[in-house]
């Protein structure tokens, strides 16, 4: 039975909850990601931001200033590296996510599902691009 682990990303693009969300966009343009893991010191997953994120503060005109911490989503979804492909497909079905943070026993990041990885794999491509 095909794992979370099997599937997932393990080099995630993280940062801390105090940069600016002026940067974030600027990771996620560099890296060509969608979304960046915010972590704390101990490496739990605090918040993720995504594309959609920063296009909802441009449209509302949030300075580009403004900590990270207070733009992320807050209560991010993960799910544990040992889950089941299908227990992930409905995680993100259900909560209408293209990012799946991954963690492990002691709730520590150690990878990320993203719909953008499942379509490379099925479609033999890949979107990732060398910065």
């Amino acid at each position: 039975m095909l794992k979370v682990r099997d599937m997932m990303v393990k080099n995630v693009v993280t940062a801390k909850e105090k940069i600016s969300v002026e940067m974030a966009i600027e990771i996620l343009y560099k890296k060509h990601v969608g979304s960046v893991v915010v972590t704390d010191d101990e490496g739990k997953c605090t918040g993720i931001f995504t594309e959609r994120d920063a296009i909802r503060i441009i449209a509302q005109k949030i300075p580009l200033n403004t900590p990270l911490k207070k733009v992320m989503t807050k209560n991010i979804i993960t799910i544990w590296e040992g889950a089941t492909f299908e227990e992930a497909r409905r995680h993100i079905t259900t909560y209408g996510i293209r990012h799946l943070p991954v963690i492990d026993q002691k709730e520590k990041l150690v990878g990320i599902l993203a719909i953008r990885s499942f379509l490379d794999e099925l479609f033999g491509i890949s979107t990732l691009k060398s910065s």
